[in-house]
């Protein structure tokens, strides 16, 4: 509601002259819906809807209140602003700044807006700009001027970059636990197919053979990777910027270290400027989120191959794939290809958030307001995408006999026929050369190497024995790697034993 305007006296206009002035008020209180701000005399009017409306002669227009507003997504951080309004409240309590009846009055009207938003009663409102505004304005009307002391020795920069840290450090542990169970479901898949033979491929060619358990392993390695980087990034993200104001600090006592104990922060940020402008904790956060989502879509990848009839290595079930409108045999991996689309939109957020600050100068910008939906929008997709990988991992069902088959094509084990000719005391070059000379002999037999009989093998080397058929063979050919790292089954279970005791360290 709009202060009554005052007058102070003064000479009286022309007929001409206040019939022209007249009009010109008419006007502009046609154009801003209300009266306008004057000095010297001349009518004084504020805008009470607005925190900073002191300044302005006519209000925000409605189209441009639409632009500017945030509260449309940014009421997802009303419960983190709710608890760091409360810390700050105490804080100032502590030093003296705040009465002991506002710090009580305070908390009650808090509690009260808590039960509010929780019962969907509270009324949002758009001329009130973000969920800050929105939840001071209404603790105000159920407290008075107690809440108004509430934003003593803060900005709503500092502010914003409090809540944000504090609504991302609790997304951050959720996710967290989400991508261990998907680790969790790997590690069991692997363990089923520990001695389940398929074929490695390189440049999408059959290269040699490995066991399926160790090829979801490698996926598990990357998921690892994944969880040291959000680990790290957690730790960036718990810095405590409030208290640096709107960029410089405050002329007020305060005692940041007490706010940072209570809301659970490792330390506060040493520097103001970059308190209120920093938002590298959001881009890396959403570099972490693209990596992942690369990792995820490599396996969206294989899934989707893998199910290709001419391959057939893998099904899953029906709740994880739809039909066809019109071809009645269609079975489709709508989930992996999904997930494998998502993956760009997740790449695109960070490369939007990138572009978001390569420019900006110090200190804060209006341009941050843009780091909410993409950041946003990166944790919603993220959970429900691990969520939902955690059901389909353990539902994928391998078809050993058809990994079998492709893995005896393309003659995988050639390496393994070198490696043979190598501890024969065959220099490798040479080894190579003859084993080159033999896939070729192969293919012109239109058979796999394996199948070549010990005659036929020792016509482009001496060297070669009756037992060369042992190391030919798929099961032959995967235990032989018993090295750390390496495909035998032995090894893969060893690898599943410790990526356990990994994720059972973590707690």
């Amino acid at each position: 509601m709009a202060a009554k305007p005052t007058t102070r006296a003064r000479s009286a206009p022309t007929p001409d002259r206040a019939g022209e002035a007249k009009k010109r008020r008419k006007s502009a209180e046609n154009r801003r819906g209300q009266p306008d701000s004057r000095s010297r005399g001349r009518t004084v009017r504020t805008y009470a809807n607005a925190v900073w409306s002191g300044r302005f002669a006519e209000p925000v227009s409605e189209r441009v209140k639409r632009y500017t507003a945030s509260v449309g997504f940014d009421r997802r951080l009303a419960a983190h602003d709710i608890h760091g309004s409360l810390a700050h409240a105490r804080m100032l309590r502590a030093t003296g700044i705040l009465s002991a009846a506002d710090l009580d009055a305070i908390e009650r009207g808090f509690a009260a807006i808590v039960r509010e938003i929780g019962s969907g009663r509270f009324a949002w409102s758009l001329d009130a700009e973000d969920v800050h505004m929105n939840i001071e304005q209404r603790l105000t009307a159920l407290i008075g001027d107690a809440g108004k002391r509430l934003h003593t020795a803060r900005s709503r920069n500092d502010q914003v970059a409090t809540d944000v840290r504090l609504w991302l450090r609790d997304e951050i542990d959720t996710i967290a636990g989400l991508l261990a169970r998907l680790q969790a479901v790997l590690i069991d898949s692997a363990e089923r197919h520990a001695a389940t033979i398929m074929p490695g491929f390189t440049h999408l060619q059959v290269a040699q053979p490995v066991t399926f358990g160790h090829h979801l392993l490698a996926y598990f390695e990357m998921f690892e990777r994944d969880y040291q980087r959000l680990a790290g990034c957690r730790t960036r993200v718990n810095v405590l910027p409030l208290g640096a104001a709107a960029l410089a600090g405050t002329t007020f006592p305060i005692d940041r270290a007490r706010v940072a104990r209570e809301l659970g922060f490792d330390s506060v940020a040493r520097n103001s400027l970059d308190a209120v402008s920093d938002r590298d904790f959001a881009i890396e956060f959403c570099a972490f989120a693209a990596l992942f989502m690369v990792h995820l879509s490599r396996l969206c990848e294989e899934l989707i191959l893998w199910m290709n009839p001419r391959l057939g290595f893998v099904s899953l079930s029906d709740r994880f794939c739809t039909g066809s409108s019109i071809m009645p045999q269609k079975k489709n991996p709508d989930v992996p290809e999904l997930a494998r689309g998502k993956s760009g939109r997740v790449l695109g957020h960070l490369i939007g958030m990138l572009v978001l600050m390569k420019s900006q100068p110090l200190a804060y910008n209006k341009d941050n307001q843009e780091d909410k939906e993409p950041l946003f929008d990166t944790v919603d997709t993220l959970k429900d995408t691990m969520a939902i990988f955690t059901e389909l991992v353990p539902d994928i069902t391998a078809n050993p006999d058809a990994m079998r088959r492709a893995a005896a094509e393309g003659h995988a084990t050639a390496t393994d026929l070198a490696d043979y000719l190598v501890k024969k005391g065959v220099p490798f070059r040479d080894a190579h050369e003859a084993v080159a000379q033999a896939v070729r002999f192969a293919e012109m037999k239109r058979r796999d190497l394996s199948e070549l009989t010990t005659a036929e093998l020792r016509r482009f080397s001496g060297r070669i024995g009756p037992d060369v058929h042992r190391v030919l063979a798929l099961e032959g050919s995967v235990a032989a790697r018993r090295h750390i790292g390496g495909t035998a089954p032995a090894q893969v279970r060893a690898a599943i034993r410790q990526a356990r005791r990994m994720i059972r360290g973590r707690s």
